[in-house]
């Protein structure tokens, strides 16, 4: 079984940025599919970023294309989100999460492995 642990939230202005980091452990992580999740305060969970098995294929949502960017060290068990532009409206708290397959990588209730989550705030 993998473990996801988050890092890497916090508080920032907006306009400023932030990685965030998950480190996977137990067994290799590395023919996951891995994906960042968010949910907002009386918000449901919403898709960030995936990122297939072997790294060479990403997707985004809308609203954070071209400010962010999802990438993995499968060597390292990790997977990063790099966040630039902040905005107000990315204040959430950031999950990762991991599945078997690119199918349906929107959809959260897909994904098997699920960490804690780390807040992220920005500031206006």
């Amino acid at each position: 079984q993998v473990q996801l642990v988050e890092s890497g939230g916090g508080l920032v202005q907006a306009g400023g940025s932030l990685r965030l980091s998950c480190a996977a452990s137990g067994r290799t992580s590395s023919s996951y599919v891995m994906g960042w999740f968010r949910q907002a305060p009386g918000m449901e969970r919403e898709f960030v970023a995936a990122i297939s098995s072997g790294g060479t294929v990403t997707y985004y949502a809308d609203s954070v294309k071209g400010r962010f960017t999802i990438s993995r060290d499968n060597a390292k068990n990790a997977v990063y989100l790099q966040m630039k532009s902040l905005k107000p409206e990315d204040t959430a708290v950031y999950y990762c999460a991991a599945k078997h397959g690119a199918a349906f990588y929107k959809d959260y209730t897909t994904y098997a492995l699920w960490g804690r989550g780390t807040q992220v705030t920005v500031s206006s």
